[in-house]
């Protein structure tokens, strides 16, 4: 079977024969082989094990046939490696034992060692390289998500002792952010270096912030990644997570390749306020896929003849999948985007007479 680059091609804007497709978080509960697997094996224990999280990662590219995979992985698993101790908590996510407050915790902060620490996620990502027929999307949380889980100690609807520590202590936030921001250079930069074809970076929470209080805390951090993995040859994804169209006008100047959206914020508004310099990824409300097929397919249909307009479109979600997703209508949903955007873009692509 030939390589199927058609996700490169479409975050480098470069012609494609149909959409490409992965949806976030495609290696998950929804799917009862995974679950049988995590009867056995936590989130945490199954990525300490190369062949079983490369396995893992697989399931969706084989059972659903999308176009890319996602390293299975955890945006808490690099903090580690900074010598902060959390779990994965079910039902809850991730809980800090000591939560991040003051300076003098900043500072205890150790520099990540990728290769030391987290050599089993690289390993990981070199077995998924020889293995795939599509790209690896490796991934990494960004700074403003991941601080907003070792101050609050657990998730949090309102990030209060967030934006306290953020508003109140401004240097020691700044700290934290760039600390946060070297771990996430070294950890993505070692993900390439093992086979990583691209990478995400999520900012899951970052919705949070007023668009002023983004751009003086938290964009100078995500405008630095990109900057110091520029020489990467590699397409480069920001995700700023769920409610961040407000944040989109900020972005104009990153040195990503594609701006994922979530499904508050239209395709072509999002392009809009982005500028038009990136390509776009997105962004289906993950619970329409609790609607019928009929639904599901006219929403799909919309948003491909959208995404088609402008070179450069992924079809995605809008955020991640949800345990009570169908994996029949997930796989029913890929190839009708497969089969719908094929017929369309060959239709463009033809010669009016």
């Amino acid at each position: 079977m030939t390589y199927n680059d058609s996700f490169i091609r479409a975050c480098r804007k470069q012609p494609t024969d149909h959409v490409p497709v992965w949806y976030m978080r495609q290696a998950g509960r929804y799917d009862p082989d995974y679950r049988v697997i995590k009867e056995k094996f936590s989130l945490l224990e199954i990525c300490r094990q190369p062949e079983l999280a490369a396995e893992v990662t697989l399931m969706p590219v084989k059972k659903l046939g999308v176009d890319a995979a996602i390293l299975y992985s955890d945006i808490m698993n690099p903090v580690a490696s900074l010598g902060v101790d959390f779990d994965i908590v079910k039902n809850i996510g991730p809980v800090i034992e000591n939560p991040i407050r003051t300076a003098a915790d900043v500072d205890r902060l150790k520099p990540i060692d990728v290769e030391g620490d987290l050599g089993h996620i690289l390993e990981t990502i070199r077995i998924l390289d020889k293995q795939l027929e599509v790209p690896l999307i490796t991934f990494a949380g960004a700074p403003f998500t991941i601080a907003s889980y070792l101050i609050e100690g657990r998730p949090s609807k309102n990030y209060i002792r967030t934006k306290e520590l953020m508003y109140s202590q401004p240097q020691v936030w700044e700290k934290l952010m760039d600390k946060l921001g070297d771990m996430v250079i070294a950890y993505l930069r070692s993900h390439v270096k093992s086979g990583g074809k691209a990478f995400q970076l999520f900012d899951s929470w970052v919705g949070a912030l007023a668009p002023r209080d983004f751009e003086i805390y938290v964009l100078p951090t995500i405008t630095r990644i990109f900057a110091e993995l520029s020489e990467l040859d590699v397409p480069k994804i920001y995700f700023p997570g769920v409610s961040s169209g407000e944040l989109l006008p900020s972005l104009r100047k990153l040195q990503a390749d594609v701006i994922g959206i979530d499904w508050r914020v239209s395709i072509t508004e999002g392009r809009r306020r982005t500028g038009g310099g990136f390509a776009v990824q997105g962004n289906l409300d993950p619970l329409l896929l609790t609607a019928p097929m009929e639904l599901l397919k006219e929403r799909a249909k919309d948003l491909i003849d959208e995404g088609i307009l402008e070179p450069g479109y992924i079809f995605n979600l809008g955020h991640g999948l949800f345990p009570e997703a169908s994996l029949d209508k997930l796989r029913g949903l890929t190839e009708f985007i497969h089969e719908y955007s094929r017929k369309v873009m060959q239709k463009a692509a033809q010669p009016h007479s």
